[in-house]
């Protein structure tokens, strides 16, 4: 990675899946992707079942649009792409042309501080969408990188617009993805101005388990994707900070921590600890 990338904070934070059947014997509709991508071509009716638990729900399916119209959005949806733990959906300074939905999987966004060292500044999980940053320069500001072996949907945003503008609850429920992310910016700023070390730790592990609980996975049982020396960089902490947090938080029975696994036993003390604060 380049050192002499720009610094930004940007957003706040699954199991992978198998083809099926449908998905195999679908034919293909997408141009070629770039070497090394993984492609697999969608049908309408499969899209629907896959965007059931998506953001991109948000786009279609409770839009209220016409058969017609349905059929020209679905075909947006081209091709999904799989990708391996720890390879670039995208990297800073590529050409902006797509937005991601994750279909299964894990992401972190990173750009290259001043030093040279990778700064963390968000997370995304299964139903999400990546690539905004790039709307703006026609060039994306920072890397998308898989936590695990993950698959997204690509959504061609110049298409994307033009339709938008056509259909304007579809327009409208763009905004208000986009202005979710804003608002998401907005928690980072307070979230790294004005909390202190366990705030920040509870009020990251309070977003994270509601995010997951609102796509169906457990709100109190979960793996961290993102190792501790992760999160810290994303919350502005020291590696020893982020674990002194996490053992804080276990002796207090706050939570049960076994290596990436964790338990929220008392989530109203984590709630305590922000304060009322929005996440």
């Amino acid at each position: 990675m380049s050192n002499n990338r720009p610094t930004g904070q940007q957003t706040l934070p699954n199991m992978p899946t198998h083809p099926t059947q449908t998905d195999r014997d679908a034919a293909p509709v997408a141009p070629a992707p770039r070497a090394g991508a993984n492609v697999v071509p969608i049908r309408r009716e499969a899209l629907k079942v896959a965007c059931s638990s998506c953001n991109l729900r948000e786009l279609c399916l409770p839009v209220g649009l016409s058969d017609g119209e349905m059929q020209r959005l679905d075909t947006l949806v081209e091709s999904r792409r799989s990708l391996r733990r720890g390879e670039s959906l995208y990297t800073f300074g590529e050409v902006f042309k797509s937005l991601y939905a994750v279909r299964t999987g894990f992401f972190k966004t990173r750009v290259a501080a001043a030093d040279g060292r990778d700064q963390v500044t968000g997370f995304q999980m299964t139903g999400e969408l990546l690539g905004f940053d790039g709307i703006g320069t026609e060039r994306h500001t920072c890397d998308a990188v898989a936590l695990e072996d993950s698959q997204v949907c690509v959504i061609p945003f110049a298409q994307l617009e033009a339709l938008s503008r056509q259909f304007g609850e579809l327009q409208r429920q763009l905004h208000k993805v986009m202005s979710r992310e804003i608002v998401r910016d907005h928690g980072v700023m307070l979230l790294l101005g004005s909390m202190r070390a366990e705030e920040r730790l509870a009020a990251f592990l309070l977003n994270l388990t509601q995010r997951l609980q609102a796509r169906g996975f457990s709100g109190s049982s979960l793996v961290l994707r993102m190792t501790r020396e992760e999160i810290g960089s994303y919350l502005g902490l020291k590696l020893e900070t982020v674990s002194r947090a996490f053992s804080k938080f276990q002796d207090e029975g706050v939570l049960e921590v076994k290596q990436r696994q964790l338990r929220v036993l008392n989530e109203d003390a984590l709630r305590q600890l922000v304060s009322g604060t929005v996440c």
